[in-house]
């Protein structure tokens, strides 16, 4: 018989009930004992859901009040010097890593793979010691098993941990960190063991990055290690894309199951049959795709099934998702308004498991004994395929005019500079922010009685318009020389564009975390993209009306919309992309012919869609620069073009930087204290650049010191002339005391470091 799996499901609950406790739990409203209560409740509701739907491999420590990687931190003790001060293992101590503290900063944040997703990068010492702490994992399992849910403990495997993490005050390797950590990992195997556990869940993604010899060593060591004394059954789960010439690897490893993503990998299973499968050895299939929200095609998913019984035998077969569902919202029911036709095509995380169910039953039982709701499932894909509201001509005709444009700006950007130059007069060192301001609980309060119908659109204007004309006033106060509007307005940087782009269609509920406590609720991108009216021109315009300074244009860009909406899967992403690209290319020239001097095109996922290996960057490259030039190079030289870039290693892909031709770059380098730029010491940037000095993650407000020194270091690599001053990303999140502190310091910081430039040497 086929086990069926989940091997992570996600943290919110169906109505971000962690999100609001945690958040309450910040602000003081709970105290500890409400949190840990109400914690435990919600993670008794996963599993009994999970189990409810069918689900027979159900893990715990996939929970978290924060971040799993920091989890895995503190279940080691790998706690910064900063924050030791702070009583060990608890919730002070947790989240102050995660989100700083007024004496300490917090731990550097990046992206999970190629996700939206946003982990904490542990904080190792040249001489790191790991101990095994709170055991969090060991304390979900038992109070799992009290409540009658067998669960399988999960937990970030020891390479992934280390590959994931950085060493800090010396340039070294984490992976040469391993021999001390292993000791950690087997005494926590050993817990689960003495417990009762009979299987563990290892999480080692990166097993489907490019990886050396050595670091495939480095997998072979520590699992040769993990597997001498007593444990539980280990599975080693990899997801996001194929293993390819790590296969072999992950195959020596003497462990007893192996997770494979066959939504990214395909033919996955034609290169096992290759090697051989080792016998009895559990093959968990990932076959449902966790990451995205059509239904599945229920006969491709019982194809790849079949190969694996071939290979490992029924009872060795798990049916699971790619990879863990904690990136795809709850449950579709909850959308009772949505356009039954489009929600019919969906499957959120509970219909999935539906669908792990179901494919179950057909293995075990027979084709014949599910006909009716296989039936069910090919009527539904057809009728998506055959939908009229899917494909456009105009779109597609425009797409093809398009190839024909040069895809560039009417001049090389030191003529634009010069021209700018003239028309904006800045100072050195101009300070701008990214674009949002605080949304404060009074402007969530009059979106939702405009949506609830007790204002009028005429009152909730009147009121976007207030916020606008105070922090226009609020800017002008401070001392920044370029503006924004706020962007009141917006729910969501993706969001607020996607509601007027036909093509899109959106939910009420379909909530994912993005970090921490910070949910989205991404955007279904169903059909052909098209732009029907302007979309910020208004706002923007009115902005640049209260004020002699300029005031950019806030956009998000193609890739960024694209990145961060769930996306079709029925064409090329890269021609959704084009396709948005064209919508954004129009709001462009409508700004610019509105008056609006500066335009911001943000792309902070650009480096997030990079794919995970190597081979398959210069084709997303191409592609993701040309839909950028699509949308940004139709505008006139004294038109100043501005990108925003975040949670982004930039090495590897400067040529690509370079290539979009932004006037302005903006760049998150607070929380690595400017490690970031070390892209820029070694490729000669022409453009100009904004290195973020101050981390807007955590409600600390840095010093006018503190930035001053962020703005030396960001000067020995970058030429004063492009240097820009700006926060790290928008301050969307942020209470409005602390912002304008905050700005406040930062002004004074850019006067300061053009003070001392001014100074003549010697």
């Amino acid at each position: 018989m086929a086990i069926t799996a989940s091997i992570g499901f996600p943290r919110m609950g169906p109505r971000r009930e962690l999100k609001r406790m945690v958040e309450q739990f910040w602000q003081g409203k709970i105290g500890e004992d409400e949190l840990t209560a109400r914690a435990a409740e919600l993670r008794k509701l996963r599993w009994q859901v999970q189990r409810d739907r069918g689900v027979e491999w159900i893990v715990a420590n996939d929970f978290s009040f924060y971040d799993h990687v920091l989890d895995a931190a503190c279940l080691f003790q790998v706690v910064p010097e900063r924050f030791r001060g702070l009583p060990s293992g608890s919730f002070e101590q947790y989240f102050a890593m995660a989100r700083g503290s007024a004496d300490a900063a917090a731990l550097e944040m990046t992206k999970w793979f190629d996700t939206n997703y946003h982990y904490l990068v542990p904080e190792l010492e040249p001489q790191q010691v790991f101990a095994l702490g709170v055991n969090k994992p060991l304390n979900e399992y038992l109070e799992a098993k009290a409540l009658g849910v067998d669960v399988v403990p999960q937990l970030i495997g020891p390479v992934t941990f280390l590959k994931l993490s950085k060493v800090v005050g010396r340039d070294a390797d984490p992976l040469s960190l391993l021999p001390n950590l292993i000791p950690a990992y087997e005494a926590w195997l050993a817990s689960l063991h003495e417990a009762g556990a009979r299987w563990v869940q290892l999480d080692e993604p990166a097993l489907v990055l490019d990886l050396t010899d050595a670091e495939r060593q480095a997998f072979v060591d520590a699992y040769a290690a993990l597997t001498k004394g007593p444990r539980p059954n280990i599975l080693v789960a990899t997801y996001f894309g194929s293993l390819g010439d790590n296969l072999a690897t992950a195959l020596e490893l003497p462990v007893e199951g192996l997770h494979l993503d066959l939504v990214r990998s395909p033919d996955a299973l034609q290169q096992v049959h290759a090697l051989g499968w080792p016998k009895g050895r559990r093959l968990s299939l990932g076959v449902i795709d966790g990451r995205n929200v059509w239904r599945a095609d229920l006969d491709l998913a019982f194809a790849h099934l079949e190969q694996g019984v071939h290979l490992a035998g029924p009872e060795h077969v798990m049916v699971a998702p790619s990879c863990s569902l904690l990136h795809v919202p709850w449950d579709v029911e909850l959308e009772t308004d949505m356009d039954p036709e489009i929600k019919s095509w969906l499957a959120f995380a509970l219909q999935k498991l539906d669908e792990i169910a179901l494919l179950k039953r057909a293995l075990d039982e027979g084709r014949a004994a599910v006909e009716a709701e296989w039936e069910a499932n090919r009527a539904l894909l057809a009728s998506r395929r055959a939908s009229a509201r899917l494909n456009r001509e105009d779109v597609r005709g425009r797409l093809d005019e398009a190839k024909g444009w040069k895809l560039e700006r009417q001049s090389p950007h030191a003529v634009r500079k010069e021209k700018q130059a003239a028309r904006f007069a800045l100072p050195l060192l101009p300070t701008t922010t990214i674009g949002s301001f605080p949304q404060t609980q009074a402007v969530r309060d009059a979106r939702a009685k405009w949506r609830k119908g007790e204002w009028t659109t005429d009152e909730y204007e009147a009121y976007l318009r207030g916020e606008i004309r105070r922090w226009i006033d609020i800017q002008e106060d401070i001392g920044l020389d370029v503006l924004v509007h706020g962007e009141f307005e917006r729910t969501d940087m993706v969001e607020y564009f996607g509601e007027m782009l036909d093509g899109f269609v959106f939910t009420k509920h379909g909530w994912v975390q993005s970090y921490g406590s910070r949910c989205v609720k991404p955007p279904i991108i169903y059909g052909d993209v098209a732009r029907p009216a302007p979309m910020t021109v208004r706002w923007s315009t009115y902005a640049q009306s209260l004020t002699e300074k300029p005031v950019k244009g806030m956009l998000t860009g193609p890739v960024t919309i694209l990145q961060w909406s769930f996306v079709r899967d029925d064409i090329p992403r890269a021609e959704t992309c084009r396709q948005i690209a064209l919508a954004i290319r129009d709001e462009v020239l409508d700004l610019e012919a509105a008056g609006i001097g500066m335009i911001q095109i943000d792309e902070p996922a650009l480096r997030e869609g990079l794919p995970l290996r190597r081979a398959d960057w210069e084709a997303y490259l191409g592609w993701a620069v040309e839909c950028f030039r699509i949308a940004s190079s139709g505008v006139r030289d004294e038109t100043q073009i501005h990108t925003h870039m975040c949670y982004a290693e930039f090495n590897d892909i400067m040529p690509a930087i370079q290539a979009m031709d932004a006037d302005v770059i903006s760049i998150e380098t607070s929380r690595s204290h400017m490690e970031l730029l070390r892209a820029f010491e070694h490729f000669r940037y022409e453009n100009d650049i904004g290195p973020g000095v101050y981390d807007i993650h955590s409600p600390r407000v840095p010093s006018v010191d503190e930035m001053v020194e962020l703005l030396r270091k960001a000067a020995n690599v970058i030429r004063p002339e492009q240097l820009w001053v700006n926060p790290d990303c928008g301050l969307k999140t942020r209470g409005e005391p602390e912002t304008v502190a905050a700005l406040r310091n930062m002004v004074a910081a850019a006067r300061r470091m053009r003070a001392s430039l001014s100074q003549p040497v010697g």
